[in-house]
């Protein structure tokens, strides 16, 4: 999402270069551009126009820092209203309570509330360490409580027994009662939704709220309905009064005004992000992050945090003594490719890194996915003994590898060469640090 956004805006900085000075005429004529840039990305004009504003009132307002050229300075300017616009600081779900603590979603139908309250529950076991009971009260969407339970399912979580001849208040009291009983310490409700908002599905979601007294509501929300989804969150809002929101499908191809609108208009905190299909796809919300990579800066610090949450201290200090010792196989070499494919795709943490948007976009990710998985079923025709000790590797074996792994024998030999490069490197590693290491590497920039 945002590359159009991300597109325009840097074409706008491009403009300022150059420029010995920041004056009204330049600010304006960028102004320009990121008016029609914002409004095309669905923005609510409301938004827009305050935001306009406070940028031009900084940007004329300050003395340019020598150190700092016009579209740097502008830049910074841009990025810290954005962040400001997106909720300023990050808000952490509170979740302070006499267990069980009770969460309620609410939306629309397909905003995805299913799917996230999975989500939800996974980041909330895994991260806070919490014991959620999910409990299904969508008893008019087909298979709606089979969906929850086969989620619930894979994530080893308990699940409670709703079916659809009980009513959905009924479901939301006896779930908390068998909360109890189970010592769970988390109530995770999801509720019925509609194509549009209407009298029923509201009284309905009002009696669930009055019965079981939810000590967060959160508004999902389809970051690619654009401003329809601050519409819809305006009408929930006037009946629910809900709590926070979580924006879904911030990895679509929509223009994602809804991410940009929803916080303002509302005054309600954007709490958790979803970024994909995947279980695991749903991210705390930290409005400088996505600032940062609106205006193509990259984000470092998630790309950090993903690597933390895959690769754990004692997987690092076991592979640092294996790199130590000089034992890297092709057996640790398909243990790394499993731990990079946790953290997404290729494309997903190019755009992770400064200037990597202009790079996935460059970059063939598809061709590369089907490499990982190519490289992956080399390794896995190969005999525990092969992957331990490649030089036993000879032609026939080369062959039968080829043959049971669906490739080629120049494809083996590619992956074979590819290897011996990176233990060559690690053993650079090994005899002289980070240091031997980059003082080997070409320079990419002569």
């Amino acid at each position: 999402m945002f590359e159009s956004l991300t597109d325009k805006l840097e074409l706008t900085f491009k403009n300022l270069r150059g420029q010995g000075k920041i004056s009204e005429k330049n600010i304006d004529d960028a102004l320009r551009d990121v008016r029609l840039a914002l409004l095309e990305a669905d923005v609510h004009f409301m938004v827009v126009k305050s935001f306009l504003e406070a940028v031009k009132e900084k940007s004329l307002g300050q003395e340019v820092l020598k150190s700092l050229s016009p579209e740097q300075h502008f830049l910074k300017i841009v990025r810290d209203e954005l962040t400001g616009l997106l909720g300023g600081e990050y808000s952490e779900l509170n979740l302070k309570t006499a267990p069980p603590a009770i969460v309620m979603l609410v939306g629309l139908q397909g905003s995805g509330k299913t799917t996230t309250l999975a989500k939800l529950a996974r980041y909330l076991k895994r991260d806070k360490k919490r014991s959620p009971y999910l409990v299904p009260a969508d008893v008019y969407r087909p298979a709606a409580i089979e969906q929850l339970k086969i989620l619930g399912s894979e994530l080893d979580l308990p699940v409670h027994d709703s079916n659809t001849q009980t009513t959905p208040v009924e479901i939301c009291k006896q779930a908390l009662v068998e909360a109890k009983k189970r010592f769970c310490d988390l109530l995770l409700i999801d509720t019925a939704g509609r194509l549009h908002i209407d009298d029923e599905l509201m009284e309905e979601l009002t009696e669930i709220k009055t019965a079981v007294n939810p000590h967060q509501i959160l508004f999902v929300a389809d970051a690619m309905t654009g401003q329809d989804a601050v519409n819809q969150a305006m009408g929930f809002d006037r009946q629910l009064d809900f709590t926070g929101v979580i924006l879904t499908k911030l990895d679509g191809d929509a223009r994602g005004g809804a991410a940009l609108s929803i916080r303002q208009m509302l005054g309600k905190p954007i709490l958790f992000s979803g970024t994909g299909e995947k279980l695991d796809a749903l991210e705390p919300f930290y409005p400088d992050r996505l600032a940062s990579r609106i205006l193509g800066m990259g984000d470092v610090l998630s790309l950090i945090d993903k690597v933390q949450q895959n690769f754990e201290q004692k997987e690092a200090e076991r592979l640092q003594k294996v790199i130590q010792k000089q034992q890297f196989t092709l057996e640790e070499f398909q243990i790394q490719l499993q731990q990079i494919k946790k953290m997404g795709s290729m494309g997903s943490l190019l755009e992770l890194i400064p200037g990597g948007k202009k790079l996935a976009s460059q970059v063939d990710a598809d061709k590369a996915e089907k490499e990982l998985h190519r490289v992956e079923a080399i390794i896995n025709s190969m005999t525990l003994q092969e992957r331990r000790s490649p030089a036993i590797l000879n032609g026939s074996r080369r062959r039968r590898i080829a043959q049971g792994s669906g490739t080629t024998v120049t494809d083996v030999n590619r992956l074979m060469k590819q290897f011996l490069e990176m233990k060559k490197m690690m053993q650079r590693v090994s005899k002289g640090g980070m240091k031997s290491l980059f003082s080997r590497m070409p320079n990419p920039f002569h």
